[in-house]
């Protein structure tokens, strides 16, 4: 096999790899396998360090574990491109038009049959409990042992960010014979109020991820020239009528939150034009924001231009778009293609060579890590609701680019501040919440340039740019903890915070060093003494504290408001991964500690329901399918709705007097109310969720003011088209059970048909083609192309047709459809 060109980090890393995963002369294999961790910044280049890891250890079989099946198919790109020979296999349920190539299975059986004997081999899966389990269940049916096993962004494995597939870790249930951990944050603090907990930290020489093999922190890698320096740019927002708004008991209103993203909208335009920004990608928490930032861009792009046009843009040379998670792969490679384009309308597409003037792409939480898009200019907080881990993987977004590139990357932040409020009460106001969450996620990343923004000496250095000698200080290496290398750390950071208004330097450092960092000495006390007053205040003589447990506000200031439930339960994983310190151990241990991690995977899936719901208009009705922050939510719910049904059903054979009835797989109480107070009809007894799904769709689009549909094609949301379900409902009322009627009538206002009326004539599936494909033409006829948006709707002769959905549903039963009418769309530049 050619040697790979790797870059002297790149080398270095992979001669470090090879000495710690090297069997010594004479020396025998632990039976735990060896391994080692690299921990590299974000953009450095890791996936070509394993790559060439696994070709310089001859490791014929080889397991790669990433978090998302959008890695999944990327990584197996990047492997093949880096030099690797031999089959490559997906351990997912990825189907053929959506894997890139690459095969697929989830039966043991098969994977055992197409892997068993061949002579080099590269599986890929992720860290889904499904993929892992057919990976135990096929080492169990005669799958060898991997030879090299590499665990990707392997913090999330790691702490609070560990999921209850630890299997990873097991030599037991997925043996290796070497592993090797790969991050570019080892250790992600998250603040809570005036505490931080550490929610991801892969300890170093630690038992389960081995010693480090190599380390390159961001600002080397800066000094490299293979990530960008950067900086933080906050949008200072004054309105005194939105302050009003939110400030206001309806503040999470869509009319209030629309104001307040047009406010960010507004901000995003001027600050494009100011830093020349041609690439931002806006993040979000909600799936409606998202779509609303990508329909408004355009809007307010119009609205600057015909103000200042000498300024802004005209609207038609601005690009906005949005994907979420549950946006098929083919969609969002789509999408992510026109975000990387340089014209609008793709290059060469229709003659259309008009270069874009600016692209802004919204999503919700769908571009994972290690993902690969377009390079950006900029990354646009527009909130900051979502995990640290997520956020910190949205700052490496910002932070890529091709090596040599020269680029700085922005991270903006909106500053919602009151209209007479001093901007320098940093310490005290929540309008730098998003802030402080942002600069923990570069924290993450780049410890040292963060912590400098806390020295008191920044107030008089300069941007590093501007300090004579500061290259030849940095090519020397002088990176370590002396006198010299705080002063470059102080005068690196320089510069990397920016606000529209002034701040003070003094208040600056102390709102950085109170808010964004705190020593994990302080966390670990605050913690010891919160647990220590919930045993005095409850009288327990175990620590066996709620997950969910939070200590009053009233508590002593440092454990007041502490997410105590949350802090044990970060100490039983440590303990589990051999990760705690045998004096901590000991501490807790003397309170009556006790170490079952039996719930964790409870409480794990609660807080990501809890997510899914905040994210769904409340709703906890995900597709079987539905993944989740990584977490398989579709299937956890299912099996929680078949034990809340069984539940039910025993309770009411046992109140009928039957005897026997055996209680094993039902729900305890407790569980059902915690699901119940996420969402009541999370588990409709009833009828199935698809019903359930869009009754609570339609109930939403009143609440918000809409009006009644009752016609198929006049409103469709997220795909389903309300008024054919009305028509539907209405028409076989007496097949409904009493208690669907009872919702229909007092929830929706809905009747049952009258006797006169006539049920909506069924449309023919030619005519339904028929009309799909009118819509379509439409489109293409103005758009000049067919990539429409999943959520779209074209009106055709005054009929509201849900062509998104036609053309993501043609899309996927493409093998099925006639010759002909894949011609139709194959004139209309289809893309299959």
């Amino acid at each position: 096999m050619p040697q790979m060109e790797l870059r002297p980090h790149q080398v270095e890393a992979v001669d470090g790899v090879l000495r710690n995963l090297s069997v010594p002369v004479g020396g025998r294999m632990p039976p735990e396998g060896l391994r080692t961790q690299v921990i590299a910044a974000t953009g450095s280049g890791k996936t070509l360090i394993a790559v060439e890891s696994a070709n310089r250890l001859s490791a014929r079989r080889v397991l790669v574990l990433v978090p998302t099946l959008d890695l999944l198919t990327q990584m197996a790109r990047a492997w093949r491109r880096g030099g690797r020979r031999g089959v490559m296999v997906g351990v997912c349920s990825l189907r053929a038009e959506e894997s890139d190539g690459l095969p697929c299975t989830t039966d043991p059986d098969e994977l055992v049959a197409w892997t068993r004997d061949l002579e080099t081999v590269t599986m890929f899966a992720t860290y889904a409990a499904v993929g892992l389990r057919v990976l135990q269940r096929a080492h169990a049916a005669g799958l060898p042992v991997s030879d090299l096993m590499i665990i990707d962004e392997a913090h999330r494995t790691s702490g609070d960010a560990g999921k209850p597939w630890a299997a990873v870790h097991d030599q037991q249930q997925i043996p290796a014979v070497r592993r090797l951990y790969m991050t570019a944050t080892a250790r992600i603090w998250e603040a809570e109020g005036e505490t931080s907990r550490l929610v991801a930290s892969m300890d170093e020489d630690s038992p389960v991820f081995g010693p480090v093999a190599y380390k390159l922190k961001l600002s080397e890698a800066v000094r490299l020239g293979l990530v960008a320096p950067y900086q933080v740019v906050c949008l200072d927002i004054r309105d005194p009528e939105l302050h009003a708004a939110l400030a206001s008991e309806d503040n999470g209103s869509p009319a209030v939150r629309g104001a307040r993203l047009a406010a960010v909208q507004t901000g995003l335009m001027r600050a494009a034009v100011e830093e020349r920004f041609r690439r931002v990608l806006s993040f979000h928490s909600r799936i409606g924001e998202a779509e609303a930032m990508a329909a408004g861009v355009p809007a307010i792009a119009a609205r600057l231009a015909e103000d200042d046009p000498e300024t802004f843009p005209l609207a038609e040379r601005v690009w906005a778009d949005w994907l979420y998670g549950e946006h098929p792969p083919l969609h969002r490679r789509q999408v992510l293609d026109e975000f990387a384009s340089d014209f609008l309308g793709g290059d060469g597409f229709e003659g259309r060579d008009i270069p874009a003037a600016l692209r802004v792409l919204s999503s919700v939480r769908v571009l994972g890590e290690g993902v690969d898009t377009a390079e950006c200019d900029a990354v646009l907080f527009a909130d900051a609701r979502g995990s640290m881990v997520d956020i910190v993987q949205m700052v490496g977004r910002a932070l890529r680019m091709q090596p040599g590139a020269g680029k700085l990357a922005t991270l903006i932040v909106p500053v919602f501040l009151e209209p007479d409020e001093d901007p320098n009460q940093l310490l005290t106001s929540d309008a730098y919440s998003t802030l402080a969450k942002v600069l923990g996620a570069l924290r993450a990343h780049d410890t040292d340039t963060i912590e400098a923004l806390a020295d008191p000496r920044l107030r008089n250095a300069r941007p590093q740019g501007e300090r004579e000698g500061d290259e030849g200080e940095f090519a020397d290496g002088q990176d370590d903890d002396g006198e010299s290398g705080r002063e470059l750390r102080t005068a690196a950071a320089a510069g990397v915070l920016r606000f529209s208004e002034e701040r003070d330097p003094a208040a600056l450092a102390q709102f950085v060093r109170l808010r964004v960092i705190d020593p994990e000495r302080a966390y670990w006390r605050r913690g010891i003494e919160a647990a220590t007053r919930w045993l005095r205040e409850t009288g327990n003589t175990e620590l066996r504290v709620p997950y969910t447990y939070v200590t009053p506000e009233d508590w002593p200031a440092g454990i007041g408001g502490h997410p105590t439930g949350v802090w044990v339960a970060d100490q039983r994983r440590y303990y589990a991964a051999g990760t705690l310190e045998p004096d901590r151990v000991a501490e807790l241990e003397a309170l009556g500690m006790v170490w079952s991690v039996q719930d964790t995977a409870w409480a794990e899936g609660l807080a990501v329901a809890r997510s899914y719901a905040a994210a769904h208009g409340g709703m906890l009705l995900p597709p079987a399918t539905a993944v989740w922050e990584g977490y398989p939510i579709g299937t956890w719910a299912k099996n929680l709705r078949a034990a809340a049904r069984r539940t039910f059903q025993n309770a009411e054979r046992r109140a009928a007097g039957e005897t026997g009835v055996p209680s094993a797989g039902e729900l305890p109480q407790s569980r059902l109310e915690a699901l119940e107070a996420i969402d009541p009809g999370w588990c409709p007894l009833g009828w199935d969720i698809t019903w359930q799904r869009t009754f609570r769709l339609t109930h939403a689009h009143l609440k918000a003011g809409g009006t009644l549909p009752t016609a198929a094609g006049q409103i469709i949301v997220q795909g389903e088209d309300l008024g054919a379900w009305t028509a539907v409902q209405r028409h076989g009322w007496d097949k409904l059970l009493p208690a669907q009627q009872w919702l229909l009538e007092n929830t929706l206002g809905l009747e049952p048909a009258g006797e006169d009326e006539q049920p909506p004539a069924r449309r023919s599936q030619s005519a339904a083609w028929e009309r799909n494909i009118t819509a379509a033409r439409q489109y293409h006829a103005r758009e000049g192309h067919l990539r429409v948006p999943r959520q779209h709707v074209e009106i055709v002769d005054g009929e509201a047709v849900g062509l998104g959905q036609f053309v993501n549903n043609a899309r996927r039963r493409a093998a099925t459809l006639n010759p002909q009418r894949r011609a139709d769309l194959d004139q209309l530049g289809m893309r299959w």
